[in-house]
């Protein structure tokens, strides 16, 4: 393909958008949304807290490994940098993983923080929680309130 990067260069944060649409092409968010939204909302917080183009490439694979979008193979093989591997990598959660191993993980990546954090703020947005029943919104909006917590974030604004 004509848009593809000679094989030494990565992919460019516009081929890798459309690269994790097409993964996540058939999801939806726990709202019944296109999951896409999502994506587009983490890479775009991740690029107003200043992000660079390994960590927005990043948050449009934020979650590919974990939802089953796109495996493990393909992230080893991927044209993307190594420090964009290593922040997919930290953000990806492992079944049953404890949410304390999880952060200390994400802490330990250079770059990943700024990726989880933009993704927590999405994630915990009030417009975005609203559609949720009750249960689920409490459930969800005290395990993001922990996770900040534990990534020393501070309480969830609003």
């Amino acid at each position: 393909m004509d848009d593809e990067p000679p094989a030494d260069e990565p992919l460019t944060p516009a081929q890798v958008e459309t690269l994790a649409r097409a993964a996540h092409a058939r999801q939806t968010d726990k709202a019944g949304r296109p999951y896409a939204e999502h994506l587009a909302a983490v890479a775009e917080g991740v690029r107003r807290l200043g992000g660079d183009d390994e960590q927005i490439a990043a948050a449009w694979l934020h979650d590919a490994v974990e939802d089953d979008a796109l495996s493990e193979e393909w992230l080893t093989a991927a044209a993307l940098t190594p420090r964009t591997k290593a922040i997919v990598r930290a953000v990806t959660k492992h079944p049953g993983e404890p949410p304390e191993a999880y952060a200390q993980r994400i802490l330990a990546t250079p770059g990943a923080l700024l990726v989880k954090r933009a993704d927590l703020a999405h994630n915990a947005d009030p417009a975005r929680l609203a559609v949720l029943d009750e249960a689920t919104r409490e459930r969800l909006t005290a395990k993001y309130t922990r996770m900040r917590a534990l990534l020393g974030l501070g309480p969830l604004p609003g």
